[in-house]
């Protein structure tokens, strides 16, 4: 007889990611789906990783990251916010945002404890609240500005609630958190054991020049906090998977626990790169606006259209109404224009376990303009 597995995720199917990627390609449609660019990243970059691997970096770094790069990075964090974190023990390179999160959710989570997660959520939150036995307490934002209901996160407090798990700039919707939601966060945690935990992977592809209310600007808040980057996102490479969390020194202790037996050491030549790449400030600090472009060109060119824009304030995404044009569910009418007219996006009802349908999808702008012109081409046709 052999052994049979009991599913830590029985609901947990294909991603439709990986579903309308895979109909885009079948179909030779345009992905605004999938959040990655098709523009190359920093030719600079690039350059220093290949020299870090002809100088010979090319085995394990430190299991906490490369020191060089998690002191460039404490220098960024107290120029953009004020805030003095000690690179030593405060500071973890991981393999991605993602592998961050679930690290951080892992190191804190218990069976039976409580998440307060917001949806529409990014898809690995609550499989990662899940697999530890915790039980996610959902709460929609309120549409159509994705705003926090501060009064509903007071009521559905409990005692087992755990952690706040935050995200801004906000995927899928671009909203972002105000020094409101600050004050708000603050007032809901004092007094209490709850621990937060930021993603912040959009970190610098913020718009409007609005400022990042970033957990780290915080101190108070911090000392509870985990808070996830990602340096694929930010620099076009999402491809190499490296990202870092940076929390309390206790907090960050445990953290390193759960992180040396699952991925003992990130790809060295790409830390070395990044680690002399920070060292010109407008290598991050120049990445709003060359977003920001894009979002407004894009916009520019959807209202040739039908569908009505709903505002995006950072992340590489913007959510477009379609009740001008259909009343079929999101999936359907996002299936459907993948195959009549060639642009594949994202149903926003897959980032609610309960399907919630606004009647909204997601398109992806962060991509060449010849690519956003040729899907807007197509989409103009859509009535």
């Amino acid at each position: 007889m052999l052994p049979t597995i009991e599913s830590k995720l029985p609901q947990v199917g294909t991603t439709i990611f990986t579903v309308m990627s895979s109909l885009a390609a079948e179909l030779g449609a345009v992905n605004l789906g999938q959040g990655f660019p098709d523009f190359p990243m920093s030719d600079q970059l690039v350059s220093l990783v290949a020299r870090a691997m002809q100088e010979g970096h090319n085995q394990y770094a430190h299991m906490n990251g490369l020191v060089a790069l998690r002191e460039v990075l404490a220098e960024k964090i107290a120029g953009l916010y004020g805030t003095l974190v000690d690179p030593a023990s405060q500071i973890t390179i991981t393999p991605g945002g993602t592998y961050a999160i679930y690290t951080a959710l892992t190191t804190v989570l218990r069976p039976g404890d409580e998440v307060i997660v917001f949806e529409p959520a990014y898809d690995s939150y609550i499989p990662n609240i899940e697999i530890n036995g915790a039980i996610p307490v959902r709460i929609d934002l309120r549409f159509p500005d994705y705003h926090i209901d501060w009064d509903e996160v007071r009521r559905r407090i409990t005692p087992r609630t755990r952690m706040i798990l935050l995200n801004s700039p906000h995927n899928p919707t671009g909203a972002v958190l105000r020094p409101d939601d600050i004050e708000q966060l603050r007032s809901v945690v004092k007094n209490t054991r709850i621990f937060i935990h930021s993603d912040e992977v959009y970190e610098h592809l913020i718009f409007d020049q609005i400022p990042h209310q970033s957990i780290l600007r915080y101190p108070d808040l911090l000392e509870r906090s985990f808070v996830s980057f990602s340096f694929g996102k930010v620099f076009h490479c999402t491809g190499w998977k490296l990202g870092y969390s940076v929390s309390s020194p206790a907090l960050m202790q445990e953290f390193r626990k759960v992180h040396q037996f699952n991925c003992f050491s990130c790809h060295t030549p790409s830390q070395f790169g990044l680690a002399r790449y920070l060292t010109d400030k407008e290598s991050y600090l120049s990445l709003s606006a060359f977003v920001q472009q894009k979002r407004d060109y894009f916009g520019k060119l959807m209202a040739q259209t039908k569908f009505t824009p709903l505002p995006s304030y950072g992340s590489y995404f913007q959510l477009y109404k379609y009740d001008r044009i259909s009343d079929e569910s999101d999936k359907d009418f996002a299936i459907r224009i993948t195959k009549e007219y060639g642009v594949a996006s994202i149903p926003v009802s897959v980032f609610y376990q309960s399907g919630k349908d606004d009647k909204v999808i997601r398109f992806c702008f962060c991509k060449k303009e010849e690519t956003l012109e040729k899907a807007v081409e197509r989409l103009i046709k859509i009535s």
